[in-house]
């Protein structure tokens, strides 16, 4: 049977307008970490999306890794925050907060006190180009640096950053989004925890699977109980390699653990993100994982990465998907539904404009005609 893209969906009780997904995205437009009128209209422009996921916002600034990027700890980075999701549902949208924490993906240059970044352990991110933070220089202009290495957390300091995420998620609700997104993929804090190249903890937060899997469980655990299970969706990458991430034995049964887990606690969604492989495949997630996450987690399931209405109408025709997510073609596409529905073509989104600046190649992209 062929399932519209189309028409509305159901998720967790919440109504969508249609099935496709604005995945998130860094932008780096508020200098002063406080979305803004300029971010209620980008965010407003692509509201025809049935679910906005919002770019990710940290809910601490030990969690900044890049300059410019909206936070959510504060009363006015809510209220800025709330023009954003007012004019999202003016025009008809849902949207979702991403919290975030970046952990050792960060610079001293970010972090409070010019300290060092944190993560699960003092393993630092090997070098590479393609592994950058983005930093405000003192002269004020903005540069891509190698991360500083980070320092282990403390236990207590884990525990207390479940209860900053926690907050984080309240704030994001009152602000007026639908929802949370707990950014648990492509290499950030989570995923330090979750991979064992990375995690080389002795305490109850190191070691087994169940240990690495913990601190996300509390985490989602502590936010379902501030807002609401059906609030709550998570990102992760399975397979992912991005930031230095290495590959270890038991990746597939780790992240199909956590889908289990997820599952039982009644989340709205688990959303996918595939980065492609680290040997230049262009996906990392095959149809034959789908298909055992799919039957690990039975609620909505969300995939982004490379996609195209193709593949999208595919996978959700096979039942191994619910909604697909699309990136960068809703960056120079604001009605990227309209386009899809109606086959027209995609403006190409220029890539120099992707991080910091003002609204060149933000939210002057043209509506098609």
């Amino acid at each position: 049977m062929m399932t519209s893209l189309f028409t509305p969906y159901q998720m967790a009780g919440l109504a969508l307008a249609n099935r496709i997904v604005m995945a998130p995205m860094t932008r780096s437009r508020n200098p002063d970490l406080i979305a803004n009128e300029l971010t209620a209209t980008y965010y407003a422009q692509r509201a025809s999306a049935g679910l906005i996921v919002s770019e990710g916002t940290p809910v601490t600034p030990s969690g900044q890794g890049y300059a410019g990027v909206p936070g959510i700890w504060s009363d006015a980075q809510v209220a800025g925050w709330r023009q954003v999701t007012d004019r999202v549902h003016a025009a008809g949208g849902r949207i979702f907060a991403q919290i975030w924490h970046v952990g050792r993906m960060s610079h001293s240059a970010l972090q409070p006190d010019g300290g060092a970044p944190v993560s699960a352990s003092a393993v630092a991110v090997a070098e590479s180009p393609y592994s950058m933070a983005f930093i405000t220089q003192p002269d004020g202009s903005t540069a891509r640096v190698p991360p500083t290495p980070p320092r282990a957390l403390e236990t207590a300091e884990v525990q207390q950053l479940v209860q900053v995420f926690a907050d984080g998620a309240a704030n994001a609700i009152s602000a007026g989004f639908d929802g949370v997104e707990i950014h648990a993929a492509n290499g950030y804090l989570f995923e330090q925890f979750l991979n064992p190249n990375v995690n080389q903890r002795t305490d109850q937060y190191g070691g087994s699977r169940e240990n690495r899997l913990r601190f996300t469980l509390e985490v989602v655990d502590a936010i379902v109980a501030r807002i609401g299970a059906g609030r709550v969706g998570i990102r992760v990458s399975p397979n992912g390699f991005v930031f230095d991430m290495r590959p270890y034995a038991d990746n597939t049964e780790t992240y199909l653990q956590l889908a289990r887990e997820l599952d039982a606690r009644g989340i709205a969604y688990l959303h996918l993100s595939d980065n492609g492989s680290a040997d230049g495949a262009p996906h990392a997630i095959d149809e034959a994982l789908l298909a055992r996450i799919r039957a690990a987690f039975t609620r909505t399931l969300i995939l982004a990465g490379k996609m195209t209405a193709e593949r999208a109408q595919h996978l959700v025709d096979a039942g191994l998907i619910d909604l697909p997510a699309f990136g960068q073609p809703f960056i120079s596409n604001p009605d990227l539904v309209r386009r899809l529905r109606e086959d027209m073509p995609l403006a190409e989104p220029d890539r120099g404009t992707y991080y910091g600046g003002d609204e060149r190649g933000y939210t002057d992209y043209p509506f098609a005609g």
